[in-house]
């Protein structure tokens, strides 16, 4: 989360409009649910790749990080389909190799899809956006604060870590174990007095209930936003040409 966070608010696509990178993210993520993953899924799976990588500069390493953990549950999952119980034996499944292909590449595409929005715009931003499309305020504050619980829960718990590191608590892999546990069991205490305190402190500020956030709201460029039309009407007609 800190990586992707920091990532989106100094990528240099940051201060692009909203529109335009929601247009591309999800148009191209609708394409991808609605024509086949061959060869349609994998064009998408490669273009979204080289915008996030390439245009928008996002770091290989950031960007390989973030696709590590839903890749590995999404192979994971796509096993499943290679193989089938017949009565109480094992085998292949037929056309088994086939379906799990087409489930992962149109899962990669549209992992893809949303990882260039995320780690292009902050989540103020996306929230902002949001509520210009009629997001009631008070889902959207509610967002913002749970947003920043992820935080305050990743921090505590880092934090708490190093201390039992610093008492020697994780020499040896009982001692280890038992020092997360002791974490795990102190975590939801901890950040649920901070997050007290953090209301407090909201509270002898005045606040009215309302998260206000500086922000720019940058000019739509209409040759972009027609050069990413033009990118997705591409891409659909290959998609009805392969179908």
């Amino acid at each position: 989360m800190s990586a992707i966070d920091r990532t989106a608010h100094l990528n240099p696509w940051r201060h692009r409009s909203l529109t335009e990178k929601a247009v591309l993210a999800l148009g191209m993520l609708l394409l991808a649910m609605i024509f086949p993953p061959f060869p349609t899924g994998a064009l998408i799976a490669g273009i979204m790749a080289s915008v996030t990588l390439l245009g928008a500069r996002v770091p290989v390493r950031t960007w390989i990080a973030c696709v590590l953990a839903p890749a590995g549950f999404l192979f994971l999952g796509a096993l499943t389909l290679l193989v089938q119980f017949d009565g109480d034996r094992l085998s292949w499944a037929a056309g088994g190799g086939a379906a799990a292909a087409a489930l992962i590449v149109r899962s990669l595409a549209g992992l893809f899809c949303l990882l260039f929005l995320a780690l292009t715009t902050p989540a103020s931003d996306l929230l902002a956006g949001l509520r210009r499309f009629g997001l009631p305020s008070e889902i959207a504050e509610v967002a913002l604060l749970i947003y920043r619980m992820l935080f305050l829960f990743g921090d505590t718990a880092k934090t708490m870590d190093a201390a039992q590191a610093a008492r020697l608590g994780h020499r040896g892999v009982r001692r280890r174990l038992h020092a997360l546990g002791m974490l795990l069991a102190s975590l939801l205490p901890r950040v649920m007095d901070r997050a007290r305190r953090m209301e407090m402190g909201l509270a002898a500020r005045a606040w009215d209930g309302e998260m206000r956030v500086l922000g720019r709201r940058p000019v739509l460029s209409m040759p972009a936003l027609i050069l990413i039309l033009s990118l997705e009407a591409g891409t659909a007609l290959l998609g009805v040409l392969a179908s």
